[in-house]
């Protein structure tokens, strides 16, 4: 008679339950970098605005004695653009997975695509990745990093004794760090947007007096200043490693929206791919999409200070590389 006879939790598998989540865990959404420090204007009516930028500053002058002339001065202005262009999406589903899904799947769907159209604009913007072209002629060229660079305010760890001075102070030599380098433009570093690596490289960094330059804001926990400004660290994988630091006056970049993101159902037509071809027909195959618009444009237009006078030279913002 055997006496080592056992149900084991194998042969009970199909009796035993099993315990499913009824939430989808997953990273909270992060929406663009760059819209939240740009300047937005108000909504546009049409596909193009027109934004008048001074050009040209007024003089004044002193008179000489009682009868002395009194000189002319001008002011000009030049028009600058800013263009909307369209992000759009869409997510195709069978009407099967629908209804059989025991989670609701567009409301998990949405803040995903909000997210894409985040990293789609922040990639644009600072690196030229698939940027429209009325957007390379509106920000001056094919994204804000070539726009830095064009006015050679690209500054590279490894030309500073350490990373205060290459952020906050000067070479000996008397070669500004990163925010010298806006602030002798004319401009106030208003905030920076950093890679997430390069907040360990930040916690200990301080200045001649041991004070932190990085701090924690009072805002929330995970709201960070540099130097007082605000210092975000976004984790959307729109932001290059290559460059540690963007930081500069965020008001000078701005946009404006011709249509925010719409949300449209459709259970009948065709989504064909580039050549034309079939490659669902919505109605035939019982599907159902969801289609995203959006409508947006940015522009940089650069206007006159009294610091900088030369345009080619005149740049709101610098990074930082290794």
């Amino acid at each position: 008679m055997p006496y080592n006879s056992i149900i084991s939790r194998t042969d009970a598998t199909a009796l035993i339950p099993i315990d499913i989540s009824n939430e989808i865990l997953s990273a909270v959404p992060q929406q663009s970098a760059v819209m939240q420090l740009a300047r937005r204007l108000p909504n546009m009516s049409v596909a193009q605005r027109r934004l008048p930028v001074t050009s040209a500053l007024a003089t004044a002058y002193f008179v000489s004695g009682d009868t002395g002339l009194k000189q002319t001065t001008e002011v000009n202005w030049e028009n600058k653009y800013i263009d909307a262009e369209e992000l759009a999406v869409i997510v195709p589903i069978a009407q099967n997975v629908l209804d059989d899904s025991g989670f609701p799947i567009w409301a998990e769907v949405r803040p995903s695509i909000v997210e894409a159209f985040g990293v789609a604009i922040d990639q644009a913007v600072l690196y030229g990745t698939n940027i429209p072209a009325t957007w390379t002629t509106n920000l001056g060229a094919a994204g804000l990093i070539a726009v830095i660079a064009a006015a050679s305010q690209n500054v590279s760890l490894a030309a500073y004794a350490d990373t205060y001075e290459a952020i906050l102070g000067e070479t000996a030599g008397g070669t500004s760090g990163l925010f010298g380098m806006v602030e002798a433009d004319g401009f106030m570093v208003t905030g920076s947007i950093a890679s997430l690596p390069m907040k360990r490289k930040l916690r200990n960094v301080r200045d001649a007096d041991g004070g932190l330059i990085f701090t924690n804001s009072m805002q929330g926990a995970n709201s960070y200043m540099l130097d007082g400004a605000p210092c975000i660290f976004p984790t959307n994988g729109a932001i290059s490693s290559t460059y540690h630091l963007i930081s500069g006056q965020w008001n000078q970049l701005v946009y404006a929206m011709r249509q925010d993101i719409t949300w449209s159902l459709a259970t009948e037509g065709v989504i064909t791919d580039a050549g034309g071809s079939i490659v669902y027909n919505l109605f035939q195959q019982d599907m159902v999409a969801l289609r995203a618009v959006m409508r947006i444009g940015f522009a940089l237009p650069n206007p006159i200070n009294r610091v900088q006078g030369t345009a080619a030279s005149r740049c709101a913002f610098a990074y930082l590389t290794d």
